[in-house]
This record gives C-alpha cells, structure tokens and sequence, in this order.
C-alpha cells in the first residue's frame, strides 16, 4: 500500500541583505517577509553584524577608512549566511575616484573636512547660486558635491580619475565589479537635474567638470549584477551555490528611510532623523523656485519617480558631539538618564538655530551651544541637562519651521508628521516635536534605511508587489508604531521661534 504524499512542506521565505553605512557605524541587516495571508506578513529584520566607522585625519584631511567600512560589509554577509539578494545604502555627496585600471585613488575626503571653505563662493563667480539652485533645484549645503570636486580641481588625483562613484556605488563596484550611479544618491550631488532626472549639462560644463567621470545611472530596483567569486569566498558563500545579486535600492539611506515611512496617503510630512533631521514632504515633481531656494529646500529624488522636498537640519549630531565632548573630559553620561533630567528642566528656556553652520565641524559643542545661546541673549546651558534640553528644544523648533514651510511653499497640506530613523527611538524628541508642530507625530521604524532598503530588494525579487503605497501599506499593518498627540500650547513655540528671528 503506498501512503500519499502529504503537501510539500513551505518553503523558507527568502532572506535579503541590507547594508546601511552611517556616519558612525555600519550595519549589515538581513530582512525577510514572513508569509500570511492573504498576502504578505510581516517584514522583520535581524541585525547580522554590526562595525564601527571611524574617519582618519591623515596629513590635516579627515577621510573615511572605506576599506575597513568594506571588511565590515563582507564580515557581514559572512554573518548573514546564503541571502537572496544584497543592497546598499549610505550617507550623500562623498566619493571615491577610480584610475584606468579601476584601482582607488586615495581614500574618499570625509565631508566635515575644511577643504570645501570657500569652494562655494568660488562656484558662486562662475554661477550665481540663484542660477544654480534653477538648474539642480538643491539645497545649499557647503560640502556638497560640486563643492568637494570644486575643492578638489587641481588635485593629483582627479587629473588621474577617470571613475567617479559614491560611496555606496563604490562598496558595490567591489562586490561585483560592475560599476553605476544610483539616482537618488547622485541627486544630492548638485549636479543633476530634477525634471529630466539627468546630469546638469548647465552645470558640468559651467564648471569644467567631465561628465564622462559618472557611470551610467541606475534606479532603485535594477540589476547592479552579482557578488564576485572572490567576494562569495571571503563571505563564506558556496563557490557552487545559486548566483548572489545585487539589487540596486535607494542608495541614499534617506531615499530608502523615506521609502519606509508608514504612511497612508500623501497628507504627511516626514522627520527622518538621526546624526541629521531631514524634514519635509514627498512630492511627484520638483518644486524649484526662487522662494525655495531663499528657504533652503531640496529637490532630492526618491523611490519610484518620487521627489523628497526637504529641508537639512543638523539633527542629533549636536548631541552626539555633546556626549562626545564630556566623555573625553572625562565625565561621560548614559544617555537615558540624561533623557529623563531634560525631561525635568525648564523648557525652551534656551534655544539656537539648528541649521547654524557654526555647528557643521566636529569638536567643542557644549561651548559653541553655550556661546550661541549668550549672542542672542539667552541664558547659558550649564548643564549637561540642560544642553540636551537647548538640543532638543532646538530641534523640535526646527522641524516645526521646516513642516510649515514645505506646505507654504509646496500648497501641500499636511495632517500628520512621521518620524523615523533612530531619532524615532527618542520619545521626548518626538514628543516635543508633537508640541511645537501642533500635529499628531507617529514614531516608527527606528530602522526605517534598512526597512526601505529591503523593501526595494523584495519587490524586485517578487516577493512584494505594488507602488509605493502598497509596500508602506505592509509597513503600517505590521510595525509597531508610537503616537505622539500634541499640546495645546503654541504661544510657547512660537515665542520661543521669534527669539531666533
């Protein structure tokens, strides 16, 4: 008697790895999407393998130690096991530049380095940055990339480049040997266009830059080819096991973390937040107007033909520095605690502009905060309480100018502020956002790169399916998520706004 074959057992949803590179670690973090009807589950992620990145000040330049960045991607797909696919997102505007023969020229210039001084005011004599701002329609940021290659115009080395690649375009030139220009991420350059989603032919040549330097552009979704066989080994992956792609995702971790936000509908402004707080609304066309421009809005593009109009806050940066500072005085402190007694302190007692330049370089925040606060008559934080009381004060105030003015200058209205990224860990960051918005705030995912990174990778892997809204309809349906619900206090934010001007 033969017994019948049972139903053949499930097979194990596929897993995808994402490497998301911040400004002081890098991650490898694996995703899948759990089965369940009548679609797709839940999406979770498990952190694979975490590595510290630390820039290098080398001759007076501060660098990036991209081949310990690199070690730590392969130790993470080591860690990682057999994965589907691999996608890789990072920070904006860095590069490195590639010889004839592909080799790195040098390691990639940190963009906190000084070199850029007054770079900016030298493009500005060739063009106007009314002029530039129309052809790229981005914000003026002083390391920009037009910036940096400015900079960088009689170097050694860009006479001998003959490949430029950004950072995350870079990392996946050495897994695969295949070499591209991820849109989102070129987007921040200063030198694309944001209607014709190409290279700004105004601007390359107004500034004798070659555009022949940039590969081909690729978008979130394509084929960036497969890990190389050396690759494979040094990740501990079969030599005879099923080709490893990888898929070319938002490379730009906001481009992926805005892809994350779990929003439904598009009556939102987003906050993703962390070392910087980028803060404004997704758009399907670019907004480039002088109005714009004097606000210091960005056309950035994003996901699926998106446009992510925002504005660069200097973010949790200035608290990072802060921590930084006391632990080499030595007298660090856990950052909870010091949570919970700005909790307690007077609020708004103090506040800076956090778009201040002034606090871009690394080094001595507590002072510079301190000396901020004394040229606009405040009173000084002499606390480490009340330091990171003026930070977050600071910051909520500044998301609320950039909220309200994404929706003067765009008409888009805007009924609810997400926060994602590890700012969205921060309850009363978020709380306070809440307050000086005078909007509901929904705080979640943490890992919101990761989570768009993956999402991108499971779409093109037919895992997911759908715009998108549908990803962020799985996003919604399955995350935990905080919800923030303002005060009614908005005489004190709006005081506390007048005293920066």
């Amino acid at each position: 008697m033969v017994t019948p074959a049972g139903p053949p057992a499930p097979s194990a949803p596929p897993v995808f790895a994402a490497v998301d590179l911040g400004a002081s670690s890098g991650r490898v973090i694996t995703g899948r999407v759990a089965p369940g009807p009548p679609g797709p589950g839940a999406l979770t992620l498990h952190e694979a393998h975490r590595f510290p990145n630390r820039p290098v000040r080398v001759g007076g330049t501060l660098h990036w130690d991209v081949l310990a960045l690199y070690r730590g991607v392969l130790d993470g797909l080591r860690a990682a096991g057999p994965v589907a696919s691999v996608g890789i997102d990072s920070w904006a505007v860095d590069y490195g530049l590639l010889d004839a023969d592909g080799a790195l020229l040098g390691n990639p210039v940190h963009y906190r380095d000084a070199r850029t001084d007054g770079a900016a005011e030298e493009v500005a004599r060739v063009l106007p940055p009314a002029e530039l701002y129309a052809a790229t329609g981005l914000q003026h940021l002083p390391f920009n990339t037009v910036y940096q290659l400015t900079a960088a115009r009689h170097s050694a080395q860009l006479a001998a480049a003959v490949h430029l690649l950004l950072i995350p375009d870079l990392l996946a030139y050495w897994l695969t040997g295949e070499r591209g220009t991820e849109l989102t991420n070129a987007s921040t350059t200063q030198l694309i266009d944001p209607r014709t989603r190409d290279w700004s032919r105004t601007v390359t040549a107004a500034l004798g830059i070659d555009p022949a330097l940039f590969p081909p552009l690729r978008l979130p979704g394509d084929h960036g080819g497969e890990l190389l066989p050396d690759v494979r080994a040094e990740a501990g992956l079969a030599a005879d096991g099923p080709p490893v792609p990888l898929t070319v995702v938002g490379s730009h971790d906001t481009a992926s973390a805005v892809a994350a936000v779990p929003a439904d509908g598009d009556s939102f402004a987003y906050i993703a937040t962390g070392t910087w707080s980028l803060a404004g609304v997704e758009l399907d066309a670019p907004v480039v107007t002088e109005e714009g421009r004097r606000a210091n809005f960005t056309n950035e593009l994003g996901v699926d033909g998106t446009v992510r109009y925002l504005r660069n806050i200097m973010g949790l940066w200035l608290l990072q520095e802060c921590l930084r500072a006391w632990e080499t005085e030595g007298h660090p402190h856990d950052l909870d605690t010091l949570l919970r007694e700005a909790a307690r302190t007077p609020p708004l007692r103090s506040v800076v502009d956090a778009g201040d330049p002034a606090f871009l370089a690394p080094g001595g925040m507590p002072e510079r905060l301190a000396a901020a606060c004394r040229r606009t008559g405040q009173p000084e934080p002499r606390t480490p309480a009340e330091h990171t009381r003026c930070v977050l004060d600071s910051l909520a105030l500044a998301h609320r100018r950039a909220v309200t003015d994404a929706q003067r200058l765009t008409g888009r209205h805007v009924d609810t502020v997400h926060v994602v990224g590890g700012g969205a860990r921060n309850e009363l960051l978020c709380q306070l956002t809440a307050d000086a918005c005078g909007l509901p705030v929904v705080a979640g995912p943490a890992e919101a790169a990761a989570l768009g990174n993956v999402l991108v990778q499971a779409r093109a892997a037919g895992t997911l399916h759908g715009p998108l809204p549908s990803l962020r309809t799985t996003l919604r349906t399955t995350l935990p998520l905080r919800h923030h619900t303002p005060t009614r206090d908005r005489h004190s934010w709006a005081a506390a706004a007048r005293r920066l001007g």
